[in-house]
């Protein structure tokens, strides 16, 4: 494992301000588990009894699991002229690694369309760079388009590796290596 700088705890763009996870973010956050697409597997979407709760939410931010590594984290979304929670992105082992992590990024749809994610995937990527990592992965399942639009965007490009997924799609896993900060 290298070794890295951090990720910052806050991160701007003309439009966007990306910042570290505070409680009251509970709610918002379980907004986009809400909207999650039926097809993302059951494990990321409320179950039957409603869970993840608020409350179950608010503990995870309390005790910061959405930090998987250090250097690494998710950060909420929002807009700077308003302070609107619209959304997360950031760095994640996820399926990659600390070396080479995965970018993450998911918001709510009234805010999709704008280019937001573009722009906050952008700054993250930027942002990664600077603490001398080399590649970033991104997971997609194959029925994402505009996901797979926001990565071909920032010039991610197929890796050639899918893992099958019959019951909630393909995964495919998009790579880019990053310009040194």
């Amino acid at each position: 494992m290298g070794i890295y700088g951090e990720l910052p705890a806050e991160l701007m763009t003309e439009r966007l301000r990306l910042r570290r996870w505070v409680p009251s973010d509970a709610e918002d956050y379980r907004g986009l588990w809400l909207e999650r697409d039926p097809r993302v597997p059951p494990a990321r979407r409320i179950d039957a009894e409603g869970r993840p709760t608020v409350e179950d939410i608010r503990g995870w931010l309390l005790d910061n699991p959405l930090s998987a590594a250090p250097g690494l984290g998710l950060l909420p979304v929002e807009l700077r002229a308003t302070g609107e929670f619209i959304g997360y992105c950031g760095l994640t082992v996820g399926q990659g690694s600390f070396d080479e992590p995965e970018i993450a990024y998911e918001l709510a749809r009234r805010a999709h369309g704008h280019g937001y994610a573009t722009e906050a995937a952008r700054a993250v990527m930027e942002a990664a760079a600077r603490t001398g990592r080399r590649r970033l992965w991104a997971t997609v399942r194959e029925w994402n388009a505009p996901s797979f639009g926001v990565l071909g965007k920032l010039g991610f490009h197929h890796s050639g590796r899918v893992t099958e997924d019959a019951e909630h799609g393909d995964t495919i896993w998009m790579t880019r290596v990053l310009d040194p900060g």
